[in-house]
């Protein structure tokens, strides 16, 4: 990780030359270097596995037609901080940085009993001649209950999509523990429509399903609310206006690199 200081530094110690913090970042900025956040990747991950289900599977999936593309799942508290799932708090404060006078810290009433959980799965269909749909499920959480979707709750998202298109289905998605059980199994033998690809192990950047949850999560980072209903209207709310913006989920699915047509020769 490049920062300023650190090139600062390097330049001193290579070429006995002192650049102050300020200067270094000026001069990367002519050498055409910008301010960048960096992506995270998990250390498990296998970069040689990625690489090969691209030019294998990936091959596979595109031979079987337009798929209905990759699902995932996410779990939200109500007004944890950016929407993200396992808030320390059932209502935490909003996002960002407060603003208040200099020296008073500004206090955020919450509460501090549990008010359970909001999980929502998505799926992102694509068919030839259509535009694309974004399908979604979401589902509340009490305390005391189960507080993640089963392979019930899933596999009726997926039921719904075949109803919708009515088609067989290539369905693209993670290897969440429920994806792969042997109860998922099970459901997915029994639908003859229906052909299941595992993404490989920690590459959620080819899952562009990931990018609807950011997409979301960002939208609600300032947001503090103290009621798990009212979360799940703006959620609702926010998905809504992603099914009637099939560009935007056209831009998730070319973010993560993976074409469905091959281009045309020139």
């Amino acid at each position: 990780m490049w920062t300023a200081a650190r090139v600062a530094t390097l330049i001193g110690r290579k070429f006995h030359v002192s650049y102050s913090v300020s200067g270094a970042t000026r001069l990367m900025h002519r050498l055409g270097f910008s301010p960048q956040v960096p992506v995270q990747r998990v250390a498990e991950r296998d970069e040689q596995a990625v690489t090969a289900w691209k030019e294998r599977t990936w091959t596979e999936v595109k031979e079987h037609g337009r798929p209905a593309e990759a699902t995932s799942a996410s779990r939200t508290k109500p007004g944890s901080p950016a929407g993200c799932p396992g808030g320390a708090l059932p209502q935490a404060p909003p996002g960002g940085a407060p603003r208040g006078r200099r020296g008073r810290a500004p206090v955020v009433t919450v509460s501090g009993r549990r008010s359970g959980r909001l999980s929502v799965a998505g799926l992102i269909a694509m068919r030839p001649g259509s535009r694309t749909r974004l399908c979604h499920r979401l589902r509340t959480h009490t305390t005391g209950k189960r507080r993640s979707m089963g392979e019930r709750d899933f596999i009726a998202l997926i039921d719904g999509v075949h109803q919708l298109v009515k088609a067989p289905i290539v369905l693209v998605w993670d290897r969440l523990n429920t994806h792969v059980s042997h109860a998922m199994r099970e459901l997915i033998a029994e639908r003859e429509w229906l052909t299941v690809f595992l993404l490989p192990a920690y590459s959620p950047d080819l899952n562009p399903v990931e990018w609807v949850w950011a997409h979301v999560k960002r939208s609600l980072a300032n947001l503090a609310v103290m009621a798990l209903d009212r979360l799940e209207a703006l959620v609702r709310n926010r998905l809504k206006r992603l099914q009637y913006r099939p560009d935007t989920l056209d831009g998730f699915i070319a973010g993560t690199g993976l074409a469905l047509d091959d281009p045309a020769s020139p």
